[in-house]
């Protein structure tokens, strides 16, 4: 059964998953916790075998080798591995020596948690170490509370101070599978083969960043692939800058450590502080790749995503203004294309960007979050009002975190943004980033979208962050540790949601950051969806959403049909392959309704309704990369029902030089003897027949597309 067990006189701990098991234990001298295993299901006598055994022989020649793997590594002694913490005490010590204190093992709804206590053996510094098992997924939770205990005492400076340390079987040869990218080709699938040595990925931008996301996957090359062989799979909860650090020591001993960079960021923890670092989670599992993404979706559904009556809702079909019409936005143009919109079948309507006062290119109007009134003479009532009446729902663009210089919030409080005396800021895009660890920035931010949702009747925010942290000065914290703000804006960011999101019940939002520039589990515990790209090119997108849903679940995943060819790339594309790529995740359509014949919104509204045919296998269902896009020109993806009774398959061909295309796709997890009934067709199939010859494929040209939705007969 899933939970954790601890053996009190062999003092070690074992966490069970459906799937897996996780172990560690005391050193003799309580100063270590040793990590023992992580992999497959073990039991808790086993465990204490392995407690029990010695060290790798083959590294006693080196003192500081003789170190065990441990759970959370202070930094002092003979370590000289990556130290999950590293303290300067207000007597110059900058060592770390625990002791244990006690644990506390509690069960919650689904869950079992253990709270593990630290002390060192002098200082008034404490850790807790978090781990948290579900009854439902094999996702392990871990994280670490830092405390001061010495409420009369004077700072403690952390100068690194990361969540979690997570050891790997000994052994060489380890792949390390990563998301790396940039603006407009985010989570890009990319590995490499770890060597002794430390290699690190990060993000120094203060936000989670286009060029790399906190998740990685690790396996033997040759021993997984995409549906067979162990992976170790890990993910951090944290939106602003963040490092995961990967090293092979002596003995082939593979560690990763990750949380808060450490980048420009010493942190000092006041006397009676404390501090919780984000959330690490772990998965392990033996259905190679595919199975570790089915991993991350269910714990995704489960546990993380807002839900509303038990379960994650459905995300609606939307229309947004943008790629239409910039910032020419008026009552009457968007008027116009809601009622376009809602004839395809469309269930919200949102206004992007260009809507608020003085918002008529990109250098002026960020900060002054009020309906313009040379567009909306009468404001933004009446057009919410149309839109209901449409039978859609209304949603609007806001960038809080932003400001302008031609501004009114900016002439009123040019202090607000983050900014070195004597360094004029740098701008990009036009833009400065308002610095949300300060505590009346955070108010103000909270207080200017607050109001616009409770004084109209929004039901959807589209979130965006268009720019990176630079010149981070906090002049008014000069000695009080402006460096904080790195951490603080992220913190305060999410309290603004949160208190959002409990005031109004009803809001959904939308995670982007110039694309997918904030893409992490720490968002999406507070977003419903992230905009993956700002890349809305068909062809492109089943790259980047390929690697997207490796990490985070296909709900999550806003993507959009535009016109053709692709505003951003030039690229003609048919409307079908558009929209069948668009079904992979959240639909959302992004194209000038104005300039599409009746022909193309004729076909659009038939591809709508059944995308929402099939949505719920989409968003709730298990998804199997049948095909890659990464390995030729067909890709192919099939999500099934949790209980094998349905499933719909997407299947994209692309421009292939030299070769045919398959002319069967193999379907994968149908119960063998069943039989699937095709919904468009009538035709019957076999399911040990499709899982071994295949669904046959009707011959495609390049960029042709088809949609397969099967039910058990």
């Amino acid at each position: 059964m899933p939970g954790i067990s601890h053996d009190d006189q062999a003092r070690t701990w074992l966490l069970r998953t459906p799937a897996s098991a996780y172990g560690f234990g005391l050193s003799p001298d309580g100063a270590t916790v040793r990590h023992l295993h992580w992999g497959a299901p073990i039991e808790h006598e086993d465990l204490n075998v392995l407690a029990g055994r010695p060290d790798d022989p083959s590294v006693q020649r080196m003192a500081w080798a003789r170190q065990p793997p441990a759970e959370y590594v202070p930094w002092g002694g003979l370590r000289f591995d990556e130290p999950t913490l590293k303290a300067d005490f207000p007597d110059g010590t900058r060592t770390i020596e625990w002791g244990y204190d006690s644990q506390l093992i509690t069960e919650e709804d689904g869950a079992t948690a253990l709270t593990l206590r630290l002390r060192d053996r002098r200082y008034p510094l404490a850790v807790e170490l978090g781990y948290r098992v579900f009854t439902s997924t094999d996702v392990i939770e871990r994280w670490a509370r830092i405390r001061h205990t010495d409420p009369g005492g004077q700072p403690i400076v952390l100068h690194q101070a990361l969540s979690a340390n997570w050891c790997l079987p000994a052994g060489d040869h380890w792949r390390l599978r990563y998301l790396a990218g940039g603006h407009v080709g985010e989570t890009q699938l990319t590995d490499t083969v770890l060597t002794p040595g430390k290699l690190v990925l990060e993000s120094r931008r203060g936000i989670t960043s286009h060029q790399a996301s906190p998740w990685f996957a690790l396996d033997h090359p040759g021993h997984a692939d995409e549906t067979h062989g162990e992976v170790w799979s890990g993910a951090l909860a944290w939106s602003g800058s963040w490092k995961l650090v990967f090293e092979i020591t002596q003995g082939d001993r593979l560690h990763v450590c990750g949380g808060y960079n450490d980048f420009d960021s010493p942190l000092a923890l006041p006397p009676g502080a404390d501090l919780v670092l984000p959330v690490f989670c772990g998965v392990y599992g033996t259905e190679g790749t595919g199975g570790i993404s089915r991993s991350w979706h269910d714990y995704q559904l489960g546990h993380v995503l807002p839900r509303r009556s038990g379960q994650v809702p459905l995300r609606p079909v939307l229309y947004n203004s943008w790629e239409a019409t910039g910032f020419a936005v008026d009552e009457a143009g968007q008027g116009e294309l809601a009622e376009l919109a809602a004839s395809l079948g469309v269930e919200l309507f949102v206004v992007d960007d260009g809507w608020f006062t003085g918002r008529t290119h990109a250098a002026a109007g960020l900060g002054d979050w009020a309906a313009d009134p040379a567009k909306f003479p009468r404001g933004l009532d009446p057009l919410i009002e149309r839109v209901h009446g449409l039978g859609m729902r209304f949603g609007l663009w806001v960038e809080p975190e932003m400001v302008n210089e031609d501004s009114e919030l900016y002439r009123a409080h040019p202090d607000w943004v983050f900014h070195f005396p004597g360094r004029a800021p740098a701008e990009w895009r036009h833009q400065l980033v308002l610095n949300l660890g300060r505590p009346d920035v955070a108010g103000w931010v909270h207080a200017a979208v607050d109001r616009l949702v409770t004084d109209h009747d929004i039901s959807f925010l589209k979130w965006d962050m268009n720019r990176h942290f630079s010149d981070p000065g906090w002049p008014d914290e000069l000695g009080h540790n402006p460096e904080r703000a790195w951490v603080d804006h992220t913190r305060n960011l999410y309290a603004i949601i949160d208190r959002l999101r409990s005031a109004h019940p009803g809001l959904d939002i939308e995670s982007c950051s110039g694309g997918g520039g904030r893409a992490d589990l720490g968002i999406l515990a507070r977003t419903d969806q992230i905009w993956a790209s700002d890349n809305t090119d068909a062809a492109d997108r089943l790259l980047i959403q390929d690697g997207f849903t490796h990490a985070y679940a296909p709900a999550a995943m806003m993507c959009w049909v535009t016109d053709s060819p692709n505003p951003f790339t030039g690229r003609p594309l048919p409307l079908s392959f558009r929209f069948h790529v668009a079904m992979a995740g959240a639909l959302g359509i992004g194209g000038d309704l104005r300039r599409w014949s009746a022909a193309e919104r004729e076909e659009a509204r038939q591809l709508v309704a059944g995308y929402q045919a099939i949505r719920p296998l989409v968003q709730r269902g298990r998804l199997y990369r049948l095909a890659s896009p990464r390995d030729g020109g067909f890709a192919a993806s099939q999500y099934l029902s949790a209980d094998g009774g349905e499933l719909a398959v997407l299947a994209w061909w692309r421009p292939r030089p030299y070769g045919s295309y398959p002319t069967a796709l193999r379907l994968a997890g149908l119960d063998p003897a069943a039989r699937y009934r095709d919904m468009v067709t009538g035709e019957e199939h076999r399911a040990r027949v499709l899982m071994q010859a295949g669904l046959p494929l009707p011959p495609r040209i390049d960029y042709g597309s088809q949609l397969f939705h099967l039910r058990r007969a």
